[in-house]
């Protein structure tokens, strides 16, 4: 039995007992950070802790100061979001989003252009579709209805190339002046003397001839030389003058005592005529047989026809001005 009191270890016999070792300081426990629960925002004087004459004692070790996060805006929600948290608004309907996708219309060029296009074969499949309306109408149309037709065509053509011609040669008459206004007044001034001698209003010469009846017996009458009057204006005569009375469009013929009145103006035998148109054509119309010539010498009235390069006719007429009629220009 020794004499050493320590107690021997389990692991061997005779084996020096090893040094006590120095305990571990014992090691801090780290501070958890509890979870942060969603705190209202608070100004910088509500988070500035109280102040206190005495620090606060706690076993815990201190913790250094977090800095303070700055506020963040509110996000403003999602429009789906504002749908979804408004139940009590009604969702738009298919027909509603359909309207509101076609109305206003959003039109591009590209659209704008084949709507032009898609108008103008329209026009033209109508067109083409009414000529061969036409085209049938004709088609079961008898040979004389379109002989007929086929000689008012030509007609009309022809009259529509004459028309054309007038223009083209008016028209170049214009243009190779130097002075358009000059030529369109030198044309209206003609245009003028053309109508003033059909009204009476200016003189006039030219080709014609010369009528006279002598009437020995006086068995001539208004009719008989009224009749004369609308012969030689069926043969082609432009002015006409008896006796110094021009005969214009509304001259009229009446019986007086002892001779004839034209327009209320009376004249006596010998009538004589002065006439301006083409001589060929108003003397054989005068001598035809059963005309003029052969009427007045059944009444024993001796006529003279006699042709004539220069034909005067001056006696005029005043121009009256109408109550009522007015250019429609």
């Amino acid at each position: 039995m020794s004499t050493d009191d320590s107690p021997e270890e389990p692991g061997g016999a005779g084996r020096p007992p090893e040094p006590p070792k120095s305990p571990e300081p014992p090691k801090s426990p780290e501070p958890q950070q509890p979870p942060k629960s969603p705190e209202p925002q608070q100004s910088p004087e509500s988070v500035r802790p109280p102040e206190s004459s005495e620090p606060p004692q706690s076993s815990e070790p201190p913790q250094s100061p977090q800095p303070s996060q700055p506020p963040q805006p509110a996000r403003s929600p999602e429009p789906s979001e504002q749908v979804k948290e408004a139940p009590g608004q009604p969702e738009e309907t298919g027909r509603q989003r359909l309207a509101a996708g076609l109305w206003p219309p959003r039109v591009s060029r590209a659209q704008l252009i084949v709507a032009l296009l898609l108008f103008v074969l329209g026009l033209g499949l109508a067109i083409q579709v009414r000529s061969n309306s036409d085209s049938s109408a004709l088609r079961g149309a008898r040979q004389e209805d379109l002989v007929r037709i086929l000689d008012e065509l030509d007609g009309r053509t022809k009259r529509l190339e004459d028309e054309k011609q007038q223009l083209e040669d008016q028209r170049k008459e214009l243009e190779n002046s130097s002075n358009q206004a000059e030529e369109a007044r030198k044309q209206t001034v003609e245009k003028e003397r053309q109508l003033g001698i059909l009204a009476g209003t200016v003189a006039a010469q030219g080709p014609g001839i010369t009528l006279k009846i002598t009437d020995p017996t006086g068995q001539v009458q208004s009719d008989q030389l009224l009749d004369t009057l609308q012969e030689l204006r069926a043969a082609g005569a432009e002015a006409i003058q008896i006796n110094g009375v021009r005969i214009v469009a509304g001259s009229y013929f009446s019986d007086e005592d002892g001779g004839v009145a034209i327009d209320g103006k009376k004249i006596t035998q010998p009538y004589e005529f002065k006439v301006i148109g083409k001589p060929q054509d108003l003397e054989p119309a005068l001598n035809i047989p059963g005309g003029v010539v052969q009427t007045l010498e059944k009444e024993q009235a001796t006529v003279a026809v006699t042709r004539s390069a220069k034909i005067v006719v001056d006696a005029l007429r005043a121009a009256k001005q109408p109550d009522y009629a007015r250019s429609s220009s």
